[in-house]
């Protein structure tokens, strides 16, 4: 089958696109801006992807359609689409209906910490010689690619609530049906598309009344959302983890910045995980990758193993380079509770050491206000803050408020300038932007 694909340079359609020609098909398309790290992974995979969305586009000779949610109403090759009365899918229900619907499916999903953990999930399952399947929307360094189709029933799949396409406003994660079933927390977000946290809840409940009886859902048991949530109906397993003596699945952390902690499972030890991530938030994130590994019958020890191996996500605090004594991350981070933990586990591993943000606020939720309240808050834990500002954020006159010394600059290039003035010696940068911020890490690398 030929498949051609609308919007196929991103992450998610990029997963796609690679899984489809890895099962047989024939894979083409357009995006409006096609670039690494997808480019590189599209091109190495022998899929042929063009620049620009020409009505040309559909005069190609394929046999399904597959439109990406950055396709919109309005567009001139999604009128065409419509007006020809060609037909069309998404790509959640490609994916369920031509991959996931013969497989073992363990989702991933909550606002903070999907991207991660179905990394270690997929990488436990890797190391304990079950070859899953797996689509993740960012490149765990233990695969360097984003999805693979997999040589097992297992399949591993970050759990998008963010809506399927145009024409289906679902979120993305209903048409997965998993069988296990992790939600690592829950805020509002996506204010783009979502009126509030309740229609997020709703969502997410829909996900939950297609879970199985016998499946699992895996939880927080300190998360009030969640909880609130689960009250409107669960026929699945819950299966609770946190700090709470009776949550089914515990953390102790042996290092303030989480760089060792403890796993428990019902009160017992099941041994101790050193690893090279840090913060209470990637100790959840690992304690969640655990627990539903256990569902795939992987013993606790197992998993722990294979974490002790992980080597992250790229861009998820990601270490760039170290120059003259100053080590440069790259993060993705964008929620203010993203930001906050993110840099409160820098802070335990540094202690007084300086940390400096370069942060770009990116998001739709952010543009729009959304969050203005909290975030300023969010960098207590640094030092200080070199933010860029575009003219389309919708902040008010009085902007956005940090406790720490702040920087405002409406160029990345000035932003660059200033930040290498100020940089010293063992200071830690983190990068926080969930777009390209022109390419700061490295420029920032090479200015040093």
């Amino acid at each position: 089958m030929h498949l051609h694909i609308l919007g196929i340079a991103g992450t998610f359609m990029g997963g796609i696109a690679q899984i489809a020609q890895a099962a047989g098909h024939t894979v083409t398309g357009p995006d409006r801006a096609v670039y690494p790290p997808m480019s590189d992974q599209l091109a190495q995979a022998g899929i042929v992807f063009e620049n620009g969305f020409e009505l040309t586009q559909l005069d190609a000779d394929f046999d399904q359609l597959v439109v990406g949610n950055i396709m919109s109403r309005g567009m001139p090759i999604v009128e065409r689409m419509l007006n020809d009365r060609i037909s069309y899918t998404s790509a959640p229900q490609w994916l369920y209906e031509n991959v996931l619907k013969d497989r073992r499916v363990l989702a991933v999903s909550g606002t903070h910490g999907k991207t991660t953990t179905a990394s270690m999930l997929a990488w436990i399952l890797e190391f304990a010689g079950l070859q899953p399947g797996f689509l993740i929307g960012g490149v765990p360094e233990n695969f360097s690619v984003s999805a693979r189709l997999g040589e097992s029933p297992w399949f591993v799949i970050e759990a998008d609530e963010y809506d399927t396409a145009f024409f289906d406003k679902r979120s993305k994660f209903v048409h997965y049906h998993p069988e296990t079933l992790i939600i690592n927390n829950l805020e509002f977000d996506h204010a783009d598309i979502f009126v509030n946290l309740e229609a997020i809840q709703t969502q997410f409940h829909h996900l939950l009344r297609m879970l199985p009886a016998d499946g699992s859902v895996i939880y927080p048991q300190d998360d009030q959302n969640v909880a609130t949530m689960l009250e409107r109906g669960c026929w699945s397993q819950q299966v609770s983890m946190g700090n709470s003596d009776d949550s089914a699945w515990q953390y102790t952390a042996l290092q303030a910045d989480c760089g060792r902690i403890e796993i428990f499972k019902s009160g017992q030890s099941q041994g101790v995980l050193d690893w090279d991530l840090l913060g209470k938030h990637n100790a959840m994130n690992a304690l969640a990758a655990i627990a539903a590994s256990a569902t795939a019958d992987i013993s606790a020890q197992t998993a722990i193993q294979a974490l002790s191996e992980f080597k992250g996500v790229k861009r998820r605090m990601q270490l760039r380079g170290t120059i003259n004594g100053i080590r440069i991350y790259d993060d993705f981070a964008h929620h203010p509770t993203a930001i906050k933990t993110t840099l409160e586990g820098l802070r335990a591993k540094v202690g007084a050491g300086r940390i400096l943000v370069a942060f770009e606020p990116r998001s739709n939720t952010m543009r729009m206000g959304i969050h203005k309240e909290t975030l300023g808050a969010a960098f207590d834990a640094a030092d200080e803050a070199f933010v860029l500002l575009s003219r389309d954020l919708d902040w008010g006159e009085e902007g956005l408020q940090m406790n720490v010394p702040s920087h405002i600059f409406t160029s990345v290039d000035a932003l660059l300038e200033a930040l290498t003035k100020q940089s010293r010696s063992g200071d830690s940068i983190i990068i926080m932007s969930n777009g390209g911020f022109e390419n700061l890490p490295v420029r920032l690398l090479d200015a040093l």
